[in-house]
């Protein structure tokens, strides 16, 4: 099984790492008064932090050496009291914050998800939903670290590593740049870390997204593999695929994890400097023992900040691969779209006309070529031909699931691209051969077909395409619940449920894309019966199969090549002994 769709890494249009910072938090303004709020208990659980040493070098220099014990007491429970401020204060920023990033990733979940319902089929035609789900869930949630340390890391770690730099200068110049003396070192090689560890973190959510893909791929697949005995080869795709998503977090997380040590490593260079060049001091009489017990604390405080500053920069190289391939989807252009100026399309009667259309998915070759004809209202036409023939892109460009190249379609003289998608579909009852059911009741998935559709109209429909019976003899009848993709229901049941989920819309187009292909005989003959009844009146458009099941149609085309071959009735067609008469005696004489 090549599987080269979940195995082939997706191509990314990446943008610069600020452009991506900038646009994800942009989000975070919506919550201006939280995070000023934020913001203010920050201000305060700063300031107490940075009086703590200030108040060990009062006890030491002042209380200690004084002997002051009722000094040192009072100095005690103030700083006791300021710390569990400073406790508290913390406590509630985190909660602040850890709300406002979990709000902000639902309103970008929820953003991704209604865009991708306006993306054209060519979207989903080239990604894998696997793919498309890693994105959707697994890159959204690598955003909340990101966004929520954002404000409860960087900003008030950034305040206090300048604040402690404007107190170390100030109070004692030669131990202040001693206490920095290893930033430059510290800054080349966060540079050369972060260098390498963004690509591999790119790598490693490809990586992720092909794992995610194939899985999704395989557990919807488990009945053919099982059938054809293939779990073997696809436990060798599995493991291959596995390996390469190891290997690739094993690389990254590799150099993600050298942050620390060079941070650790710089620091404990500038702690030995400040500690030699404070002794000499010392020995001068310079500095105190309390100052250079306070500047102990300062240089953790200088470089803890660092510390987290670095973690935080770790973490945007390690997520904004995530942020990337998200703003990549939202980036991505709906193909078909409401032109500024679409009207409303009325109620129709169904008369249908290709001009000269012209259609190609991607780079291939046309699949329709210059396709002109004319459908009147009402008028069953049947699509015959061999696979790939054009039979399905002609009712897919009709649906306006895709756009056409060249050539115009009309719906009673409306240019289809000149009126708004909703008013088109929602005029339009289309079945494919893909009877895809939800999970939840056999009401809710006929009333799918129309939402404010009554229970009358929903049996009324199941009635029409003799769905009925059969549901009534299930233990619940139509609030019996569905499990996923119609599971515990046979082929043929779930087909009538998804005719009669397609005419509960009562459209005045009807679009049967080989919607009988699966259905037994006995079931067939159900169905056509309901079927007659609902054609009458209502323009349709067959794609058929098996040619038993158009005999009925007012006129029958032969799609192949690029255009159609030869028209007319079957009588008509059979008389001509052309291509249909060739397709119906291969068919019935086997």
């Amino acid at each position: 099984m090549a599987r080269n769709a979940t195995k082939q890494d997706e191509q990314i249009v990446t943008k610069t790492k600020r452009e991506t910072l900038l646009r994800l938090f942009r989000y975070l303004f919506a919550y201006k008064k939280t995070i000023a709020v934020v913001m203010l208990l920050m201000a305060g659980s700063t300031t107490i932090t940075l009086l703590n040493p200030l108040i060990l070098e009062r006890a030491i220099d002042v209380h200690i050496k004084n002997k002051d014990t009722e000094g040192l007491i009072k100095l005690g429970v103030c700083g006791i009291l300021l710390n569990v401020i400073l406790i508290l204060l913390i406590k509630l920023r985190m909660y602040l914050m850890a709300k406002v990033s979990n709000d902000v990733l639902v309103k970008i979940r929820q953003e991704l998800y209604e865009h991708i319902q306006t993306l054209g089929f060519q979207f989903f035609d080239s990604r894998p939903t696997g793919k498309i789900l890693a994105r959707l869930m697994g890159d959204v949630n690598s955003l909340k670290d990101v966004l929520a340390n954002s404000v409860t890391t960087f900003i008030p770690d950034a305040v206090t590593l300048l604040a402690v730099i404007v107190i170390m200068i100030a109070k004692n110049g030669k131990l202040g740049l001693a206490s920095m003396s290893a930033l430059p070192l510290m800054a080349v090689g966060v540079w050369f870390v972060q260098s390498k560890s963004h690509k591999r973190w790119q790598i490693f959510r490809k990586k992720n997204s092909n794992l995610n893909a194939f899985l999704h791929e395989d557990i919807s697949g488990i009945r053919v593999i099982q059938s054809f005995h293939a779990e073997e080869e696809t436990e060798e795709t599995f493991d291959d695929l596995l390996n390469q998503h190891y290997d690739s977090f094993d690389s990254a997380v590799r150099y993600a994890d050298a942050f620390g040590p060079v941070v650790d490593i710089c620091w404990g260079i500038a702690g030995m400097m400040m500690y030699y060049v404070g002794v000499k001091l010392i020995g001068k009489g310079e500095v105190q023992v309390g100052a250079l017990i306070a500047f102990g604390s300062y240089i953790a405080m200088f470089w803890q900040p660092l510390m987290n500053l670095s973690n935080f920069y770790n973490q945007l190289v390690t997520n904004i691969a995530g942020a990337e391939r998200i703003f990549e989807i939202l980036d991505t252009k709906p193909e078909i779209t409401n032109a500024e100026d679409a009207a409303e399309l009325p109620e129709i009667r169904g008369e249908v006309v290709f001009s000269h259309v012209s259609f190609h998915y991607d780079d291939d070759p046309d699949v329709l070529s210059d396709v002109s004809f004319h459908v009147n209202p009402g008028e069953t036409i049947a699509l015959v031909g061999p696979t790939g023939a054009g039979k399905s892109t002609i009712v897919n460009l009709l649906s306006r699931f895709y756009e056409v190249q060249k050539g115009e379609i009309l719906i009673d003289g409306y240019d289809i691209k000149k009126v708004s998608v909703e008013s088109l579909r929602k005029q339009m009852g289309i079945m494919t051969q893909e009877n895809f059911l939800f999970s939840g009741t056999i009401r809710e998935n006929i009333r799918y077909g129309n939402l404010e559709a009554t229970d009358e109209e929903i049996e009324a429909a199941a009635k029409a395409v003799n769905a009925h019976e059969f549901i009534m003899k299930l233990e619940d009848g139509y609030d019996t619940k569905i499990k996923e993709r119609g599971a515990g229901l046979s082929i043929g049941q779930r087909q009538l449920l998804a005719f009669a989920r397609t005419m509960v819309c009562a459209p005045r187009i009807l679009i049967l894309d080989e919607a009988t292909s699966s259905i037994d005989t006995h079931t067939e003959l159900l169905v056509q019966q309901g079927i007659e009844k609902l054609l009458k009146g209502r323009t349709s458009f067959v794609v058929a199969h098996r040619l038993s099941t158009i005999q009925k149609a007012d006129r029958i085309f032969v799609v192949d090549r690029g255009g159609i071959m030869e028209e007319g009735s079957p009588a008509e067609l059979m008389a001509k002994k052309g291509e249909y008469y060739k397709l119906y005696m291969a068919q019935f004489e086997n």
